[in-house]
């Protein structure tokens, strides 16, 4: 949070604020990134819970959490432009740990495009494995145990 510009971290509470959330990843994936669409909308976003970054209306950022058995698989976390660099993302993985916590996860995993790798490291990440291309975009795959 940057002076009193307060942002709330929720679960996102409507259809319409869901598909906000979804626009936002079309424009920092597709347009902003050039992820092809095909790799960017998955069919999975109705078993998702998605977490949103709102203030005073406006839908900041978001991120989307896929529980599978005890473990939480994170992604999808995009944060509009001007929104960057103000602690949202890191108050998102925090609520994303909380989440998938709730929902009977022991660890959280996710794939990080290799220039966020210390916002993750810095959240308790920890990688795993080699660097690899996901949509045309250098990712690295990292975990954290959430007992």
């Amino acid at each position: 949070m940057t002076g009193t510009a307060v942002y709330e971290i929720r679960r996102a509470r409507s259809r319409e604020e869901l598909e906000a959330a979804i626009e936002l990843r079309h424009d920092v994936f597709c347009i902003e990134q050039g992820v092809p669409e095909r790799d960017e909308v998955d069919g999975r976003d109705p078993e998702g819970i998605h977490l949103v970054a709102v203030r005073d209306g406006e839908l900041l950022a978001t991120c989307r959490i896929l529980l599978v058995g005890t473990t939480a698989q994170f992604s999808r976390l995009a944060v509009r432009r001007p929104a960057r660099r103000q602690g949202i993302a890191t108050a998102l993985l925090a609520a994303a740990d909380d989440e998938s916590r709730a929902g009977g996860a022991r660890r959280i995993v996710l794939h990080a495009q290799t220039y966020a790798r210390e916002l993750y490291r810095n959240a308790g990440y920890r990688p795993r494995g080699r660097v690899f291309w996901e949509a045309g975009i250098e990712h690295v795959a990292m975990e954290k145990p959430l007992d």
